[in-house]
């Protein structure tokens, strides 16, 4: 299957028009149009990593032809959009509109409430890098060892929590960081946002 089919295909697939892939990757409908219709061979990087954010595909589907044959694969799941959320906003809650930078699409079978995007290389031994799109499901507490997006002092961080009396502990998954303990008055500081239920690696 060529470049211009796959993308067809997956926009049918997504129940995308046109003019709404168009809007989400900042071309005019024309360009998707001429995609599509194979006038266009090459993509610019930034639109490879922008379709396959959107489709959830690697981004090598877009440079190879033949890369997908329809007939030997499982067929992409529905999809979801959800809310990238950025900085937090003192004080508001995590999906206002004041945190939200975007929208990611996530296969349904994920239950989750927004994403964020991961800073730093603190989760590397839990295969979460710099720029991965994590997946957060709302809950304002997780079970110890779980992976969680927790707010302190305003500041979104993701660790493994533990929890004990009167004490949370937040673990990098990455040897070089010490845990963070917080106990008595410091716990008014730290707020659970969700559980991390699933990732998209940056390849690009």
């Amino acid at each position: 299957m060529n470049i211009g089919a796959l993308i067809k295909k997956l926009r049918t697939e997504h129940g995308f028009s046109q003019e709404e892939l168009g809007a989400m990757l900042g071309v005019q409908r024309a360009a998707v149009q001429k995609w599509e219709s194979g006038a266009v061979k090459n993509l610019k990087r930034d639109t490879l990593k922008k379709l396959s954010e959107i489709f959830n595909v690697p981004p090598s589907s877009f440079i190879a032809e033949d890369y997908m044959n329809y007939d030997n694969v499982i067929s992409f799941p529905k999809m979801n959009r959800i809310p990238l959320v950025g900085t937090i906003a003192c004080g508001s809650p995590i999906l206002a509109s004041e945190n939200i930078d975007g929208e990611v699409t996530v296969p349904e079978e994920i239950n989750a409430d927004f994403a964020l995007r991961c800073k730093g290389d603190s989760m590397i031994d839990a295969r979460i890098n710099n720029g991965d799109i994590v997946y957060i499901r709302q809950q304002p507490t997780v079970e110890n060892g779980e992976i969680a997006a927790v707010l302190i002092d305003e500041e979104a961080t993701l660790k493994r929590v533990y929890l004990s009396d009167n004490t949370i502990t937040l673990v990098a998954c990455n040897p070089k960081y010490q845990p963070f303990v917080y106990t008595g008055e410091q716990l008014n500081q730290i707020r659970i946002l969700g559980k991390a239920v699933g990732f998209t690696s940056t390849l690009l």
